[in-house]
């Protein structure tokens, strides 16, 4: 194998000439790094998927942090390894570095977090290489033996999948998801709005979206509307259920399953959030969507492909109901 790039990627000379000596068959062990939110995690999965195909003799690993596992792709893995997240605090050092050392030895390391905590676990972890993307040059050769650009203009899933194509990898477009479950079935279409996040920072005003789904339950009589609501108590959608409740065809749902989300999710029409790990899910199950963002980098979190759309103003302010109205109205169109 080579490393395919010219300046637009970094690799040692210690880590060209290790390459040169390997192919894809002789790839035995492959550590895959991702310490992300359930939203976050189910981005990994194409690059899973991809790994498998080109390395087909290896048993992968996926590296999670123990506050961030639900939602964590594992059947796509051989193994799981676990490291001590912020939920463990009380945890020594010296059983963290134990812990962080059981990834064991690798043929291939890919760190696809570039926080604190996984620069150390590949300072811990031996391998032939190890690949990453971090934002600055000097952490590339600092904890990598070869690196690809890392840009907030760039969809993520496709950014991490660049570290396979430095290796020559040909990977499918659009990126394969593979998501598991069957979509639910309802009495009639429906669309799901979330109005929660991860922190309210991130949240649409509730007065927008129940002006939205006003509109959008006149225009489209004939749908459910279904207004999902958080597992948080902040996350209550009360508020807007008040200013709905004269509209036979809204209605609130909450769910506490990962799995019966994901089914909600693969039986929608349209998912309709701010930037959270349910509009993730239903970008990785084909559903169309339309995202809402003034504070998070948009364009890290938009494919470019099938039907997905943002709202969003060039001055990352909070976007108007209409502007996500008309949004929503031509993801519904080219549904149909």
């Amino acid at each position: 194998m080579k490393f395919w790039c010219k300046s637009g990627g970094w690799a040692s000379r210690k880590a060209i000439r290790t390459l040169a000596g390997m192919t894809p068959a002789d790839v035995r062990s492959v550590a895959v790094i991702r310490h992300a939110a359930m939203g976050d995690l189910v981005q990994v999965r194409p690059f899973l998927i991809e790994t498998r195909r080109y390395f087909p003799n290896a048993g992968i690993t996926l590296s999670l942090c123990s506050n961030y596992v639900r939602g964590a792709p594992d059947e796509l893995a051989d193994r799981i390894h676990v490291v001590y997240g912020s939920d463990r605090k009380d945890v020594a050092v010296s059983a963290q570095l134990r812990r962080a050392r059981e990834l064991g030895y690798h043929d291939l390391v890919f760190d696809l977090a570039a926080t604190p905590r996984s620069f150390y676990l590949c300072l811990l972890t031996r391998a032939k290489l190890k690949i990453g993307f971090p934002y600055k040059a000097i952490q590339g050769r600092l904890f990598y033996d070869a690196t690809v650009p890392r840009s907030d203009l760039r969809y993520e899933t496709e950014n991490m999948l660049d570290m396979l194509a430095l290796l020559g990898h040909r990977w499918q477009y659009p990126p394969v998801f593979n998501m598991p479950g069957e979509p639910v079935v309802r009495d009639r279409p429906f669309i799901i709005y979330f109005p929660s996040a991860s922190t309210p920072v991130k949240c649409w005003p509730h007065g927008h979206f129940a002006e939205l789904i006003t509109g959008m339950a006149a225009q489209y009589p004939d749908y459910e509307h279904i207004v999902l609501e958080g597992i948080a108590a902040w996350e209550s959608v009360a508020d807007i259920m008040d200013k709905t409740q004269h509209l036979a065809n809204v209605t609130a749902l909450k769910l506490d399953d990962l799995d019966g989300t994901v089914a909600l999710v693969k039986g929608a029409s349209l998912v309709v959030a701010n930037d959270t790990g349910i509009r993730n899910f239903a970008m990785a199950c084909n559903v169309p969507t339309v995202g809402i963002f003034f504070v998070t980098p948009v364009f890290r979190y938009w494919p470019r492909y099938g039907h997905h759309d943002v709202v969003f103003t060039p001055d990352g302010g909070v976007p108007d109901v209409d502007s996500v109205f008309a949004a929503a109205r031509a993801m519904l169109a080219v549904r149909d």
